[in-house]
């Protein structure tokens, strides 16, 4: 639909994912509902501040998703917002009550509900390819592993790909992609988690549920030792481009023996 504001907005859907909940210190704090004006001067009000209320929302470092549009109500607004936890949305509240938003906007109707959000693990669908190019690019800062991901899908090596959803956010990703071995085993590779979600176990939870799908198989993958090791990973000892301190694996294959990557690996 295109409101007054002159942009078009997609119509937007409930979301309930299904998968394996991830576990949180704290759960994220979700919210939907809408805004209503009484009068065309409350929906000039509107025009004129959100634009700043969202850019300045969306910054925020507790901040996952801040989304508003316009009904084909010109007078109403529909907003789906979702927070990393209380504080973050404690923190939201008081800088929107300091704000010219906060300040001149007391007057329009709102009818909001506040509730908890659990991730969930659950595998990719067509539906989440473009917020999985943006959550890689986002986290890694370039191209080259959405680039990645984009090849092993078209050249079907993508054996894996799981996503963390919360209320229908896309806050994590990873790959497993077929390994040429001495026996069954996959390559991990990317793992990315959103950075204002990172340091809340996600991505933990998403490796863990990687390395259960695998079962037998051996799950290799290149990374930081001090956070793969404590998740179950060992230094390999593999013939491969990639060999050195930072290869690690988790099950079991022959010492010394050699690893190939799915083609889409030799662009990198």
């Amino acid at each position: 639909m295109t409101c007054a504001c002159g942009h078009h907005h997609p119509p937007r859907h409930p979301h309930a994912a299904s998968g394996t909940p991830v576990a949180l210190k704290q759960p994220m704090v979700g919210l939907t509902g809408r805004l209503t004006c009484a009068d065309a001067g409350q929906m000039m009000t509107a025009l004129s501040l959100l634009p700043d209320h969202m850019r300045l929302s969306r910054e925020e470092p507790g901040c996952l998703r801040f989304e508003l549009w316009q009904d084909e109500d010109p007078l109403v607004w529909h907003l789906s917002e979702l927070f990393v936890d209380a504080d973050a949305f404690a923190a939201h509240g008081a800088r929107t009550k300091a704000s010219a938003w906060g300040r001149e906007s007391g007057g329009i109707g709102r009818d909001v509900h506040r509730h908890d959000v659990t991730p969930v693990i659950r595998r990719e669908t067509r539906h989440d390819l473009d917020a999985i190019d943006a959550l890689l690019r986002d986290t890694f800062g370039g191209e080259d592993e959405a680039r990645l991901v984009r090849k092993l899908r078209e050249q079907g090596d993508l054996a894996l790909s799981l996503v963390v959803d919360a209320a229908g956010v896309v806050l994590g990703h990873l790959s497993l992609s077929p390994l040429g071995a001495e026996g069954p085993a996959y390559a991990l590779a990317p793992v990315a988690i959103a950075p204002k979600a990172q340091r809340l176990g996600l991505g933990g939870a998403l490796i863990h549920e990687a390395v259960a799908w695998a079962d037998t198989a051996a799950v290799v993958v290149v990374g930081n030792p001090g956070y793969y090791g404590p998740l179950g990973f060992k230094p390999a000892q593999l013939t491969s481009p990639y060999a050195g301190l930072s290869l690690q694996m988790i099950g079991d294959l022959p010492k010394g023996s050699p690893v190939r990557h799915a083609p889409a690996f030799d662009s990198l």
